[in-house]
């Protein structure tokens, strides 16, 4: 990808930052920018055919990114690792960050069945794409984006026993 390209590309995935993370609980420590610049980060010097190919990938580091923060989080919650006795009246509330752990296990099941709607998934839960947007990064017409994006939800639907993607 040349130079000219990145700052749009920034602009780009700045935005669809900013809309993932005002989806994401109250408190949540990373900010849209700050996604971003891990993304950035994630990516390294690598260098990218198109900018589609980029927003790609950054869907990708930011999803593990996202996943990675809400697993460190339930774990920190969770007395990092350390073993505590609980009384059955007390045990704590599910984690915020739960759900984003949930969907990133069963997209990897889901992968193994349709890898291009999990790249999908991918795009429209972790980086916010739109359907328009994911089918033109995915090199796909909208309408067989929507039809895959609806296969993708009944599948994980069924897999997380009632959480629905939106």
């Amino acid at each position: 990808m040349s130079a000219p390209d990145l700052p749009a590309v920034y602009a780009e995935l700045r935005r669809l930052a900013a809309a993932k993370m005002a989806g994401e609980p109250d408190g949540h420590t990373l900010d849209a920018t700050a996604l971003v610049h891990e993304a950035f980060l994630k990516l390294g010097g690598e260098s990218f055919a198109s900018p589609s190919a980029y927003l790609r990938a950054a869907a990708v580091a930011m999803r593990r990114i996202l996943v990675d923060h809400a697993r460190a989080k339930r774990a920190a919650k969770r007395g990092g690792g350390r073993r505590a006795d609980v009384e059955p009246d007390r045990l704590p509330a599910p984690a915020a960050g739960a759900d984003a752990v949930a969907v990133d296990d069963a997209l990897a099941r889901f992968a193994a069945v349709d890898p291009q709607a999990a790249e999908l998934v991918t795009l429209r839960y972790f980086a916010g794409l739109t359907i328009p947007e994911a089918a033109a990064a995915l090199g796909l017409s909208p309408r067989t984006a929507d039809r895959l994006w609806a296969f993708a939800r009944a599948w994980l639907y069924r897999d997380l026993s009632g959480t629905i993607l939106a």
